[in-house]
């Protein structure tokens, strides 16, 4: 959960922090979580609830967001301290929409929407700001109805979803908008040759997820559900194609963007089952379809499934993590563990609650594990509870914080 997870659209509320307490449990880890009033960070026993917000990939910082009269201010919050840089003011009422890669500069529209939730209202035109802790440095006004993904390494460009047609969307097209002349335009192949026109790839399905390689050059976005759709490359060649389910790949330096497909069963099921998660080195991804069971290996260097097995079937929305050896699938009121070694079921365990988001420690020692009103941490070798904290209004577990 990348673009979308931060941007909650509330008025009048400021970041909270609520006061340490003598019941208060210790989270071992800093974490970031998404709660009903925006995000909220929980670190030791301190815990901090902070709407309008954005989060960077990396879990460092959050942008926060609050209206000032007609205008919006705009503050970063360093997750690992709770320290606050200077407020600044922007021009106009502005909702956090995606931040750089870099985490240095932030993208926002006048409403709270996102690549990973659903169709925006129709328009013709879409402003967008961009701004970073010095204040504003670009405004648009583009013509039809765009929503921002991410940015380009350079931070000259900003990827944007373009929905077709602008007053009545029903499908999208991927696009980068050149900040300098403010336009919009293709993408290139992974070729790096300009998409020839009448030939970028519109989707009509539902995005799902998405992961930034931990280069921070590449962004994956699992899309689910693409009937009669033909990739860029189907288009060029004139060979037909129609794809359920693919893993979008967006190179944020070279600007070329290449789907990964994805074999059946995936994408016939509900999106909602549906998640992917990322090697820590970087070299896979594994996508999990749990309605179905099946699990996908993807190399991230071929940009290719390279295995797939079929595992248990479970019902409700999907969640994953993953380290050297092992890929963590929570569904339902139970955490199941794969050998990644040979792509098959090792262990499952139950935990309280539904599951709402698994984060694994970089040293693999604690699961955490998002449920109801609460995040608990295991053993993953055995699914032992280790610990559990209170956090009311939890809506997913999004993260670690102040994790390089």
């Amino acid at each position: 959960m990348l673009a979308g997870t931060g941007a909650t659209a509330l008025v009048g509320c400021d970041a909270v922090r609520r006061p340490n307490s003598a019941l208060a449990v210790t989270v071992p880890d800093a974490l970031l979580v998404e709660v009903d009033h925006g995000l909220g960070v929980l670190r030791g026993t301190d815990r901090q609830t902070i709407p309008h917000s954005i989060a960077t990939a990396d879990g460092l910082a959050v942008y926060a967001t609050a209206p000032e009269g007609a205008d919006t201010a705009l503050w970063r919050i360093d997750t690992a301290t709770g320290r606050a840089s200077t407020r600044v003011k922007l021009p106009g009422r502005w909702v956090p929409q995606a931040v750089s890669a870099t985490g240095t500069k932030v993208a926002f529209t006048p409403n709270a929407e996102g690549v990973t939730k659903g169709r925006p209202a129709g328009r013709d035109v879409t402003p967008v700001l961009i701004a970073d802790v010095t204040g504003a440095q670009h405004r648009l006004e583009l013509r039809g109805n765009f929503v921002p993904e991410a940015f380009t390494e350079d931070l000259a460009g900003l990827f944007v979803l373009e929905w077709l047609p602008p007053t009545v969307p029903d499908r999208y097209r991927v696009r980068v908008v050149d900040l300098a002349t403010k336009t919009a335009g293709p993408l290139y192949t992974r070729a790096k040759a300009p998409i020839p026109p009448g030939a970028e790839e519109e989707m009509r399905g539902d995005g799902r997820q998405a992961v930034l390689g931990l280069d921070r050059t590449t962004l994956y976005t699992l899309y689910t559900h693409q009937p009669d759709h033909q990739h860029t490359r189907n288009l060029v060649s004139g060979r037909p194609g129609n794809v359920h389910a693919f893993v979008h790949t967006l190179n944020l330096t070279a600007r070329w963007a290449y789907c990964v497909d994805l074999p059946h069963p995936f994408g016939e099921a509900p999106a909602s089952g549906h998640t992917m998660t990322i090697s820590p080195n970087g070299d896979r991804l594994f996508v999990a379809d749990v309605t179905s069971g099946t699990v996908a290996e993807i190399s991230t260097e071929e940009l290719a499934v390279r295995r797939t097995a079929t595992l248990t079937r479970g019902t409700g929305t999907g969640y994953a993590a993953a380290d050297r050896d092992r890929l963590f699938i929570g569904v339902g009121t139970a955490v199941r563990t794969v050998d990644l070694g040979r792509l098959g079921p090792a262990t499952e365990w139950p935990v309280r609650q539904p599951v709402n988001g698994l984060v694994l420690t970089p040293d693999g020692q604690r699961l955490y594990v998002g449920q109801t009103d609460a995040v608990s941490w295991h053993d993953p070798a055995t699914g032992t509870e280790l610990g559990r904290a209170a956090v009311p209004g939890l809506v997913c577990l999004h993260s670690l914080a102040g994790h390089a």
